[in-house]
């Protein structure tokens, strides 16, 4: 099953790589000026971070449920913004570039906020960056360039190859998440609605910090909203089996997971290009 989610996941970022161009990626970091990626900082890791901590005091959520909810508002840069929000309203560039930076910041931002945070707890706790930067390499920032070159130096049969290597990715990953979703069925039942209500704040928060903090035009504001909420469940599930096990976090992890589906679902169709929105008022 990780082999093929690791697969899903490489086909995906492939695809996406094939849509982007190095010009326009890093003409989105040269755009923010050093207070928005101060901002931009404080709201991709730090507030939602911070807020989950809020949450599981609030909730009183058991310690395994707090760290879980706590390295998914640490951990951002899931690779799911897929070709059907670009094509309603979002920037695919801007979602990549943005993907990138955060991944980029993963492995030092998460080994130190982490270590902070169970300080809290009177625990000590270090993930060395090595574990993380490789994760990332392998299965994100590799695939995406090999998608960038493979459209550099056979732009034919890369627009041809794009559109089924996305639908063959996005299929794949469906049947794994509806795998997992039954494995996890005993699990799921378990969950209580204090977890659910945790993790849907979490989400409504780390697209609101976007919208509060990052001043900008509508598309970027929404697609920089949408990338945050995106957290990296995935790389949070992997690092909760290496070092805590993963039997008492699934119930955070799965409903956090079924959240951003249904987000990833009604984002297309609230948000509609300004032509098709005209169109449907004529």
């Amino acid at each position: 099953m990780k082999v093929l989610l690791a697969l899903a996941i490489v086909m995906l970022m492939v695809s996406v790589g094939m849509s982007l161009q190095l010009r326009e990626l890093i003409a989105n970091w040269r755009s923010l000026t050093w207070g928005q990626w101060s901002r931009l900082l404080l709201a991709t890791f730090i507030i939602p971070a911070t807020f989950a901590l809020l949450l599981a005091h609030v909730f009183s959520l058991s310690l395994p449920n707090t760290a879980a909810l706590f390295m998914l508002g640490a951990t951002p840069g899931a690779p799911l913004l897929t070709r059907n929000l670009a094509r309603r309203g979002f920037d695919m560039q801007l979602a990549a570039s943005y993907q990138v930076w955060s991944g980029a910041l993963t492995p030092v931002m998460i080994p130190i906020m982490l270590f902070a945070a169970a300080k809290l707890y009177d625990r000590t706790v270090w993930i060395p960056p090595r574990i993380l930067a490789g994760q990332i390499l392998i299965k994100q920032f590799l695939p995406l360039a090999a998608g960038m070159l493979l459209m550099h130096l056979a732009p034919g049969f890369s627009k041809k190859a794009q559109q089924g290597m996305n639908i063959l990715g996005n299929l794949l990953l469906t049947v794994i998440i509806v795998a997992l979703l039954w494995k996890m069925g005993p699990e799921l039942r378990k969950t209580s609605p204090k977890i659910v209500a945790a993790t849907f704040l979490l989400l409504v928060v780390s697209i609101a910090v976007m919208h509060v903090l990052m001043s900008a035009d509508r598309i970027r504001v929404r697609t920089l909203a949408v990338s945050n909420a995106n957290r990296h469940v995935g790389l949070v599930l992997l690092l909760m089996g290496r070092f805590k096990g993963t039997h008492n976090v699934l119930p955070v992890l799965a409903s956090y997971a079924l959240l951003v589906a249904i987000m990833l679902v009604v984002a297309p169709r609230i948000f509609r290009p300004q032509k098709m929105a005209a169109q449907a008022t004529a």
